[in-house]
C-alpha cells in the first residue's frame, strides 16, 4: 500500500490519552494517539495473514507503525498447544514511534492457548477479545487450566470481550456452498472486520486483496469477504462494544513522499535489485532456503524483468559456490542464509576473499547455536561473521538498523563490494526481516552512482616493454584489483585458492609474499571509506548508549523516555561494524560510562573493548524476542545512576 505525506519530520513517543465524542450513531468513538494490538491464536488459524492485513490497511491510512510477527518454533506443533501459538503484534499511532511497543492495549486470544501465552504481557485494563467457541473443557486442560479463566475471575482486571468467533462466522456463511470445517478457517477474518471496526482502519484494501489471493476460488474469496463484512456489523451492532477508537494519521512523522508499508526482507531484495541497476550488472542469487532468509528467494525470483536470476541450490555451499562463479563471470553476486549457512559457506567465503572479488553474504540472524531457533531472533553471529574462517580473511560487516533501512544497507553492502573488490556480510535479523514499517519510496536521483569499469585490455608493462594484464595490480586509493570477465581477450588469468602472487596472480609460496598479501587485504579493509559515527547529545552527557543493528528501535525509545523524565543521556549506532568509523575511538572517548545493549552475550561490547581499551558495559539478552524499551530504560537508568 502507498500514501502520499506532505509535512516536516518528527515528534517523540507518545502515550495513550483520549477524549470522547458522539458520532452520527448511538456509540462513544475515543481518539488514541497511539494503539498496540496482538492476535494470537494457532499456527493455523491465520493469525499472519490478519496482522498483516490490519499492517497494510493502517499504512495506507498514513499511521506510523511497527509490527512484531512471532511464529511457532515448530513447523506444526500439535493444535491447541502452548508451543502452536502463533501472534502478530502492531503498534500504531499518530506520531513517530520506533517499536513493536512492550505491551499490548488489546488481545486477540482465537483458544486458550493464545490468552494462556499471551495474557502475562498485558497491563490491568487491557482489553481481551475471547473466541468463547474454543474454551472447551478439553482445549483448557491441553494448556494447564483447571477452571475456565473467563469464569475463575482471573481476568477480573482486564476488559475482557467473550465473543464467539466460530459461531458466529459460520453463522455468517450459512448460504454459502462450504462445509463448517471450511467456513470455520474464515474466523480470522471476521476477527479482522470486527478490530478494522473499531479502531476505523479502512476496508477496500482488504476485500481487493481477498479476490486478488482467491481470484481462482471466487466462492472461498467471497466467503472471506462475507466474514470480514460481518465482523464489522458486529462491532456497529453488538452492545458489548461501546466504544470504537480513531488514531489520526502521523502528519507530522515523516519527510514529503510517497510511503508504503514494508518488511525487512522486502526492504533488502528491493535495495539489491536497485544496487544491481545502478551498477548496471545483472543481479545473481544462489540461496538455500532457511529461516528466516528464503522470503529474500522467493520475492528476487518475482524479478526477472529487471536481469534478476535466482538459483536454489542443492546445499549451502553449493548455493555461495554458484554466487562465486557469478561474481568472477560479472555479476552483482549475492548468498541469502542464516547463522548455519554461514557456518557452512565460510571455506568458500575466505575462497571469495582470496579472489578478491565482490559478493553479498546476507545472513539473518536467528538463535543458535546449530539449528536453535529458526523462528527467533538474535544478534549472535557477529563474531562468526568477523572471524569465522581460516587464516587471516577480513570481511567487512554491514547491519542495518530498522526494516525499512535493510533498502539502504543492501545499497551500502553493494557499494563497499563493488569499490573494493571484496565479499561484504550484511547482517540483519529476524526481528528486521519479518517486522514492517513505513517506507518512503526514492526517488531515482537519490540512489548512489554504483557503475563498475571492468578491465578492458592490458593494465603493466614488463621490463622488455611488453604490456600484460596483471590480476593483482592494485587500485592505490582503494587496493581493489581490477575486475576481468572471463573471455576477455587478453586477460586471462588463474583463479583459485592458492596464495596469488602480489600482481601477476601466479601461485606463490613466498614467504614474504603471503605476509605482504596478507596485511593488504587486511589494509584494503581498514582502508574502506566509511561514514563517522553521528552522536545524539543535546545535554552533554557522561554515559553513551552504544547499539548496532536492530537494537536501534528499543534503545531509542529507552532513550527518548530516559530524556522526558530528565535524565541525559547520549546515543550513537553503528552501522558500519567493520570497519568501524573512524571517529568511533575520538566519540568513545568523550563519555564516563559507555553502554552497549545487544541480542546476544556481549560480542560488540567484546570488540569494543579489544580495539579501543575502554571499559564498555554489556547490557544483555538472548530470549529470542527483542528489547522491551522499558526494560532498556530501566537499565540505562541505573547505569547512569551507578
Amino acid at each position: 500500500m502507498t500514501s502520499q505525506v506532505s509535512s516536516p519530520a518528527g515528534q517523540a513517543d507518545g502515550t495513550v490519552v483520549g477524549e470522547q465524542r458522539k458520532p452520527a450513531g448511538t456509540k462513544d468513538v475515543r481518539r488514541l494517539d497511539r494503539v498496540i494490538i496482538r492476535f494470537a491464536g494457532d499456527s493455523g488459524d491465520g493469525m499472519q495473514l490478519t496482522g498483516d492485513r490490519f499492517t497494510s490497511e493502517t499504512a495506507s491510512f498514513g499511521n506510523d507503525l511497527s509490527t512484531l510477527p512471532n511464529f511457532p518454533a515448530e513447523i506444526r506443533a500439535p493444535a491447541g498447544t502452548l508451543p502452536g501459538v502463533s501472534s502478530f503484534q502492531l503498534h500504531f499511532a499518530d506520531h513517530d514511534i520506533l517499536t513493536p511497543g512492550d505491551a499490548p492495549n488489546v488481545l486477540v486470544a482465537m483458544n486458550p492457548a493464545a490468552l494462556k501465552a499471551n495474557v502475562g504481557d498485558l497491563p490491568r485494563g487491557a482489553e481481551i477479545i475471547v473466541n468463547t467457541d474454543e474454551f472447551t473443557k478439553r482445549a483448557m486442560q491441553k494448556v494447564g487450566y483447571a477452571a475456565s479463566p473467563l469464569e475463575d475471575g482471573s481476568l477480573d482486571g482486564y476488559n475482557v470481550h467473550p465473543v464467539p468467533l466460530t459461531t458466529l462466522t459460520v453463522e455468517a456463511l450459512k448460504d454459502f456452498d462450504l462445509t463448517r470445517k471450511e467456513a470455520e478457517r474464515s474466523k480470522n477474518m471476521f476477527a479482522l472486520g470486527l478490530l478494522s471496526w473499531m479502531y476505523h482502519r479502512p476496508t477496500e484494501g482488504t476485500e481487493t486483496f481477498l479476490r486478488t489471493k482467491f481470484a481462482k476460488k471466487p466462492d472461498i474469496a467471497a466467503a472471506n469477504i462475507a466474514a470480514f463484512r460481518a465482523g464489522w456489523n458486529f462491532g456497529e451492532t453488538t452492545e458489548d462494544f461501546a466504544v470504537s477508537y480513531e488514531v489520526a494519521p502521523a502528519v507530522k512523522a515523516f519527510p514529503v513522499g510517497t510511503y508504503r508499508n514494508i518488511s525487512g526482507n522486502l526492504a533488502l531484495a528491493y535495495g539489491l535489485i536497485a544496487a544491481s541497476r545502478q551498477a548496471d550488472l545483472p543481479l545473481f542469487l544462489g540461496s538455500y532456503p532457511i529461516t528466516p532468509a528464503s522470503d529474500i528467494l522467493h520475492e528476487l525470483s518475482k524479478h526477472k524483468n529487471f536481469g534478476v536470476r535466482t538459483f536454489q541450490a542443492e546445499d549451502e555451499i553449493a548455493g555461495i559456490g554458484a554466487a562465486l562463479g557469478a561474481a568472477f563471470g560479472g555479476s552483482l553476486a549475492v548468498t541469502t542464509t542464516s547463522g548455519p549457512g554461514i557456518a557452512l559457506k565460510s571455506e568458500t567465503i575466505g575462497l571469495a576473499v582470496s579472489l578478491e572479488l565482490p559478493l553479498l553474504i546476507v545472513d539473518i540472524q536467528r538463535g543458535g547455536p546449530s539449528t536453535g531457533l529458526p523462528t527467533k531472533t538474535e544478534q549472535a553471529d557477529l563474531l562468526q561473521a568477523m572471524y569465522g574462517r581460516n587464516g587471516e580473511a577480513p570481511v567487512p560487516v554491514v547491519a542495518p538498523r530498522t526494516p525499512a533501512d535493510c533498502f539502504d544497507a543492501a545499497l551500502e553492502a553493494a557499494r563497499i563490494a563493488l569499490t573494493y573488490r571484496t565479499p561484504v556480510f550484511l547482517l540483519s535479523d529476524g526481528y528486521l526481516a519479518n517486522g514492517s514499517e513505513p517506507w518512503r519510496i526514492p526517488e531515482l536521483d537519490e540512489l548512489p552512482d554504483l557503475t563498475v569499469q571492468f578491465a578492458q585490455g592490458p593494465n603493466h608493462t614488463l621490463d622488455d616493454g611488453t604490456e600484460v594484464f596483471w590480476p593483482y595490480k592494485r587500485d592505490p586509493q582503494t587496493l581493489a584489483r581490477p575486475w576481468a570477465v572471463p573471455g576477455t581477450p587478453g586477460l586471462e588469468h588463474r583463479i583459485g585458492g592458492i596464495e596469488k602472487q602480489e600482481g601477476t596472480g601466479n601461485i606463490s609460496y613466498d614467504p614474504a609474499n603471503h605476509d605482504f598479501m596478507v596485511r593488504t587485504r587486511q589494509a584494503k579493509v581498514d582502508g574502506i571509506v566509511v561514514p563517522d559515527v553521528e552522536v545524539d547529545d543535546p545535554d552533554g552527557a557522561s554515559t553513551l548508549v552504544l547499539g548496532w543493528g536492530s537494537t536501534y528501535g528499543p534503545i531509542t525509545a529507552a532513550v527518548r523516555r530516559l530524556r522526558a523524565a530528565g535524565e541525559s543521556i547520549a546515543q550513537a549506532h553503528l552501522r558500519h561494524v567493520n570497519p568501524f568509523p573512524r571517529n568511533l575511538g575520538a566519540v568513545l572517548g568523550r563519555y564516563e560510562k559507555v553502554v552497549i545493549p545487544e541480542m546476544n552475550l556481549g560480542q560488540l561490547a567484546t570488540l569494543i573493548r579489544a580495539k579501543y581499551l575502554v571499559d564498555a558495559h554489556s547490557y544483555n539478552q538472548v530470549n529470542g524476542m527483542p528489547f522491551k524499551a522499558e526494560q532498556l530504560a530501566a537499565a540505562l537508568k541505573e547505569a547512569i545512576d551507578g
